[in-house]
């Protein structure tokens, strides 16, 4: 095979100098949201997390579908407005299908009974209260979850950075109450002013993503801790104004199963399992005794305990002397896998690298979003735009969405202008009063808990209707509103320009926080023919932020008879990031056809591209 040429001298310094300017706004980008470098491989296009072995990297070059199947999942997972985008679908099929010709088979599905039955013992739910009940129980442990690790280790932790989302939170709930007061005719309806005051922070979330650099951090954060603080007030208002008849035996059973759940956190126990069930035992209790059932998830969340961080240092050597010790035996391993002593010692290093609580949350976060939402807007959502939904409601109507779009923004900017001015909370620079309102608008979004206490607020069909229709219409109308302020409002300083002590990341997902490695990073490499071996780029310095141990790792793709592979040594004493290149001459597979391999480093600080696709036939 043909050696494509090295790019000359000259060409290349203007490159190498672009690329490390590149690292450094990268590096710096990072650290600003708190990021920490690691090696990266993108295989194909694609951010490859996988083990670093012969077999994996051939999965991945290759595309095997197996391979091909869980990455997209993945990637969509990880996909910032995803579960918006769903939720949006299933409230668009929701109302097609509600004014079609399949509106009455689609009710009748949803109130279908589905239950246990034992002897003459039996629990049966309809399948819309089956989600509203039990499933929703799931977002609100999720909820509880991220509200615990907020006031914890979040961006909440710190009582001057709390300030202002907590402020602006509370005028949130106030204000769109007030004005839905205000405005709704007295009488029952009066029992729906917790309707507007509530955030979905899916759509919210969902929307900022898409606007990119539009919004800096700082808005991101502000309004992410706001939305954790009106997910507080929305189920203290469910737990106290919209719950049923108690019944104070069932109640005490609930006190019981709590009880139970503090004594194992006080034990020490850390496995999830005996959580999980007493907690299902806490669900029916709190379900049986009045309340509403999903606030056993909330108990729940607040009780699964958290342990203090792992020495990454020490079980990085635990680690380290399991798999060198089982590496000398690879004979035997062929033959009968790893030993039973190290499979146990490593899943104890595993469960130790997250509380129970963190890892439940990185369970159970993705299935909320991307599953449960989007049924509990499929049951919800449909509606039928007929006369008699908006006859005599118009009153109703009005004042939902006069809350939401009106009262949610009103209340961010006036409670956030009154905290900053009293001197209990301080605006970042990067943030002017045009995106604050602008996020107050998009919290008008109310959506999934503003249908929720809708459902608990109107027992007649007609007014629950005219309700649904009033959260779209207001939620849209907010959304609207919010992205036209925050389209070209133009902040006071870049997303990088934080007022000092503030800090740097609030625990959610890095996705919504910084640019993905991707869209920081350029390929390195040389168009070469099908048949010829990849030239790279020469070694590029670049900084390794965080690298803490030296790392090397190799890529031989496939078996061929002569290998591409690239190194990676990140030097913690140097801090530095050095790429060494070895090619062959030709690649030859042994079913006759040639395939050639091609790994190129990006600007990016330890990112490298790895691409595979099949040569001409071997001569």
């Amino acid at each position: 095979a043909e050696q494509c040429d090295a790019p000359d001298a000259a060409v290349e310094a203007p490159a190498l100098a672009q690329a490390e300017a590149r690292v450094t706004r990268d590096v710096e980008s990072a650290a600003a949201s708190g990021v920490r470098f690691t090696p990266t491989f993108f295989i194909n296009g694609r951010r490859y997390d996988g083990a670093w072995d012969e077999s994996s990297f051939a999965d991945a070059m290759l595309g095997s579908l197996g391979y091909r199947v869980r990455a997209a999942a993945l990637e969509f997972a990880s996909w910032a407005p995803a579960a918006g985008m769903l939720l949006l679908l299933a409230t668009a099929l929701a109302l097609l299908i509600s004014n079609s010709g399949l509106s009455g088979g689609f009710e009748a599905f949803w109130n279908t009974g589905f239950g246990i039955a034992f002897g003459d013992l039996g629990f049966e739910m309809s399948l819309r209260h089956w989600v509203n009940d039990a499933l929703l129980t799931i977002f609100f442990l999720v909820v509880g979850l991220e509200i615990k690790r907020e006031f914890t280790v979040g961006h909440l932790a710190n009582r001057r950075s709390a300030a202002l989302p907590i402020a602006a939170a509370i005028g949130g709930m106030l204000l769109p109450a007030l004005v839905y007061v205000a405005l709704v005719p007295p009488g029952p309806w009066t029992r729906g002013w917790g309707v507007p005051m509530a955030t979905d922070t899916a759509f919210a979330v969902a929307l900022i993503a898409m606007m990119g650099r539009r919004v800096p951090l700082e808005l991101r954060i502000f309004l992410t801790a706001a939305a954790i603080v009106d997910d507080i007030g929305a189920i203290l208002v469910v737990a106290i104004f919209y719950s049923n008849d108690l019944q104070p035996g069932w109640l005490a059973s609930a006190a019981f199963f709590t009880a139970l759940l503090v004594l194992l956190n006080r034990s020490g126990v850390y496995r999830p399992s005996p959580y999980i069930m007493i907690g299902i035992a806490l669900w029916a209790c709190v379900h049986a005794g009045g309340l509403h059932a999903t606030l056993a998830g909330v108990i729940l969340a607040a009780i699964i305990p958290t342990r203090p961080p792992p020495n990454y240092d020490t079980l990085a050597t635990q680690a380290d002397s399991i798999l060198a010790n089982e590496a000398r035996h690879g004979g035997e391993q062929l033959r009968h896998g790893p030993s039973e002593p190290a499979l146990r010692a490593l899943d104890a290093i595993h469960d130790r690298l997250l509380s129970p609580a963190d890892r439940m949350l990185r369970t159970m976060a993705p299935r909320s979003s991307l599953v449960v939402l989007p049924l509990f807007a499929l049951a919800n959502a449909g509606v039928a735009f007929s006369g008699d939904v908006f006859s005599g409601n118009g009153g109703l109507m009005l004042a939902i969405v006069a809350g939401l779009a009106v009262g949610k923004p009103l209340g961010f900017v006036l409670f956030c202008l009154l905290a900053v001015r009293s001197g209990l909370a301080a605006k970042a620079d990067a943030m002017s009063w045009r995106q604050l309102a602008g996020a107050g608008a998009l919290a008008g979004i109310g959506f999934t808990m503003s249908l929720f206490i809708a459902g608990q607020a109107y027992p007649v069909p007609d007014e629950f209707a005219a309700a649904k229709i009033a959260v779209f219409a207001g939620s849209l109308l907010s959304a609207v509103i919010g992205v036209a302020l925050l389209w070209n409002a133009a902040a006071s300083a870049s997303g990088s320009g934080r007022r000092s002590g503030s800090p740097r990341s609030i625990g959610r997902p890095a996705a919504s926080a910084s640019r993905s490695p991707a869209s920081m990073s350029r390929k390195a490499e040389s168009g070469c023919a099908p048949s010829a071996s990849r030239s790279f780029a020469k070694n590029a310095r670049a900084a390794a932020a965080a690298a803490t141990s030296k790392i090397s790792a190799s890529v031989n793709p496939c078996r061929f008879s002569s290998s591409a592979s690239s190194r990676v040594t990140a030097d913690a004493s140097t801090a530095t990031l050095r790429a060494k290149r070895t090619t062959a001459a030709s690649a030859a597979c042994s079913t006759g056809r040639a395939g050639s391999a091609n790994m190129a480093r990006a600007s990016s600080a330890g990112t490298y591209f790895v691409s595979a696709r099949p040569c001409a036939s071997a001569q």
